[in-house]
């Protein structure tokens, strides 16, 4: 399902039933006291719209009126996500609090980028935020993880923590004293700050609205807040970003927008969804900062962990063998098949693994043959297939 209106959303939501939304997200005029206004990649096109208000009272009484209206079309297990600057937070926030309550408030969340250099006084701007709200306390959200951080001690990833008596965070251990495994490691929770890159003048997604967010952006949002065919409202939809990132994702869109031209442009994206892939999300930072990918490109389709600052494991596996890690040794360009088994043992005893494995990517003998190998190290070729079989076969 797909709407667009043409109208101002407090003239357009009354016509909509209440609690019929899954997920709200505005981005609203900021009340900068100026006209956005920006022109096409052609140059052939102008879009604009005003930002320009009279008074804080008259800004606050604007939205004040239309998150009422938002409140009440909003499921009981709906959220809202309401996107702001510099300019607008203290009078947004003190809105949504007095409106869907402070216990509600979930997040800050802080959209932050690298944009353009500065020539004004004063700190470049890099961020804005999204103040993220349900309506109760029972409201969808699906966790994400991310990679652990390089300066992640290996032992904090291995070992399940518990709460001691006194509140503080130690390792588990078993009657026997033995420190206990943890679980299968997602990761890290997603947090409130979200390095996401602003679009660029020459992605394909951009259409020359002004204030446009890109579709990363929101499809973050729609992931964590809403499942797949929910109904998704936009009630400043603008360049239709939104709605948009919800078509790509499976979800019932619904935008309002009170100016012709962001409609008849909401439209078009809709009828030919176009998304800007980006690269630092995809390949992460590290591959610009020239670190061997090695290990990605062997373990490229296996759920692991990566392991940095360490000689003797470059991975662990998401999932364990019999409570116990399994951990993954890439030999080295110069390191011969010796002296990686020898580096993998010592993590293997340490860590306590009952299955790991060494992927050997050159036959470089040493002058001392080495043939007592713990039984618990299988050695495969410089190819994922091999492990990938192996996991498949659930052998492990």
């Amino acid at each position: 399902m797909e709407k667009v209106f043409l109208g101002d959303c407090l003239d357009i939501l009354p016509t909509i039933e209440n609690n019929s939304i899954d997920l709200i997200y505005l981005d609203p005029p900021f009340f900068t006291n100026k006209i956005q206004k920006l022109k096409t990649r052609d140059g052939k096109r102008e879009f604009s719209y005003s930002d320009i208000w009279d008074s804080h009272q008259e800004y606050a009484k604007f939205l004040y009126n239309r998150l009422i209206e938002l409140k009440r079309v909003l499921k009981d297990d709906g959220s809202i996500f309401v996107h702001c600057d510099k300019n607008s937070t203290h009078i947004i926030k003190a809105l949504l609090d007095d409106i869907f309550g402070i216990k509600q408030f979930q997040s800050e969340i802080i959209w932050y980028y690298k944009r353009w250099s500065n020539s004004k006084k004063g700190l470049l701007p890099s961020h804005q935020t999204i103040y993220f709200y349900s309506k109760t306390k029972n409201f969808k959200f699906k966790r994400l993880y991310s990679d652990y951080s390089k300066t992640t001690n290996i032992d904090q990833i291995l070992q399940k923590r518990v709460k001691d008596k006194n509140g503080k965070t130690i390792y588990a251990k078993d009657k026997n004293g033995n420190t206990i495994n943890s679980d299968i490691k997602r990761g890290v929770p997603l947090n409130d700050v979200w390095e996401i890159p602003y679009l660029n003048p020459k992605a394909k997604e951009r259409v020359g609205y002004p204030t446009q967010k890109p579709i990363l952006l929101l499809e973050r949002i729609i992931e964590i807040a809403s499942n797949q065919d929910d109904t998704i409202l936009d009630p400043f939809c603008g360049s239709g970003t939104t709605l948009v990132a919800g078509k790509l994702n499976d979800r019932r869109v619904i935008g309002i927008d009170i100016s012709q031209e962001a409609v008849e442009l909401t439209k078009s994206r809709l009828a030919n969804p176009i998304k800007s892939e980006s690269n630092l999300l995809k390949k992460g930072k590290e591959a610009y900062e020239n670190v061997s990918n090695l290990v990605e490109k062997l373990l490229y389709d296996i759920d692991y962990i990566p392991v940095q600052r360490n000689s003797s494991i470059d991975a662990i596996l998401k999932e364990s063998y019999q409570n116990s890690p399994i951990l993954i040794k890439i030999q080295k360009e110069k390191e011969t098949i010796e002296e990686s088994i020898k580096r993998l043992e010592k993590a293997v005893i340490s860590k306590g693994s009952k299955k790991s494995f060494l992927i050997r990517t050159n036959d470089i003998k040493s002058l001392f043959e080495y043939n007592n190998i713990n039984s618990s190290i299988e050695i495969i070729n410089s190819t994922t297939y091999g492990l990938k079989e192996i996991l498949n076969k659930g052998l492990i």
